[in-house]
């Protein structure tokens, strides 16, 4: 393991190709990044027009702050040309246009994703498909157009964003919860199938303070507040009764994409405070 003063210490993934969907706010901003800290060049896959600056000024605050480099790339999850249409601007782009070098994507973050609190009476099939568009179908086609550029030699990673949701069985949650059920059992068949590229891994937060969970009713946030209230590190100190921060979820995802993470695949890594365990 090289020495930590020294410069593959510090930016360890340095000539890494790292894909973030969802990278314009939140947990894929902080997860970009963290990347970017350990200098991967990142793509930064955002969705609607009006994330566009929002997207642009995180690439040149990761350029600024960590000389690293961004492609912006916009497309929604929800299409069915939303794998083709990433790796085409991949190369498409300034950095890899005029290279000579074959393309190789060396991570997929599996971010973007919807949730709307719909009770199970409420519930109606455009609801419905709207999630596992987004949340299941779209990770699916991402990683199946990058299996052509990911490495032959076990050092790619694929991390997911599952959820406690998919466990918990959380009022208003069965069809987000079940996405994110999926995006595991996803998960392990890649573990499985992509052995010889990479590893696949989901992590699986809890509340974490970003727009999304603000966006949820009083009600939602009334069932999680026991549930948060005795979770061993929401209960503690200055964190007593806050759900996680960004940050902490990036901090997750970020180790998993380490060479030193090589044996951790397969698997759904608890980064919740303790609020769910032994998955």
């Amino acid at each position: 393991m090289p020495e930590a003063s020294s410069p593959s210490a510090s930016k360890p993934l340095q000539g890494k190709l790292a894909i973030i969907t969802g990278a314009s706010r939140g947990i894929g901003a902080a997860i970009a990044t963290k990347l970017a800290s350990y200098g991967a060049t990142l793509v930064l896959n955002y969705t609607s027009p009006s994330s566009l600056q929002r997207t642009q000024d995180l690439a040149s605050t990761l350029s600024t702050t960590y000389n690293t480099a961004s492609i912006i790339v916009k497309a929604d999850l929800g299409t069915p040309t939303v794998g083709e249409e990433i790796i085409t601007a991949i190369k498409s782009s300034p950095l890899y246009a005029t290279s000579t070098r074959p393309l190789k994507i060396d991570i997929i973050i599996n971010n973007a994703g919807i949730s709307k609190n719909t009770k199970t009476v409420d519930m109606t099939p455009e609801i419905f498909d709207e999630h596992y568009r987004i949340n299941v179908l779209g990770p699916l086609l991402l990683v199946q157009s990058a299996i052509p550029y990911l490495p032959f030699d076990g050092s790619g990673r694929i991390v997911s964003l599952s959820s406690v949701s998919a466990t918990l069985g959380l009022p208003g949650q069965a069809v987000y919860g079940g996405t994110k059920a999926a995006l595991e059992a996803m998960t392990r068949t890649w573990s499985r199938e992509l052995a010889e590229r990479c590893t696949a891994t989901c992590v699986n937060p809890g509340p974490v303070v970003t727009d999304m969970y603000d966006g949820t009713s009083e009600e939602f946030k009334e069932v999680m507040r026991p549930f948060i209230e005795h979770a061993p590190l929401m209960n503690t100190g200055g964190a007593k009764g806050r759900g996680a921060t960004a940050e902490e979820i990036a901090g997750c995802v970020g180790m998993l994409c380490l060479p030193e993470s090589y044996w951790c695949t397969g698997s759904v890594v608890s980064c919740n405070g303790g609020l769910l365990m032994g998955v």
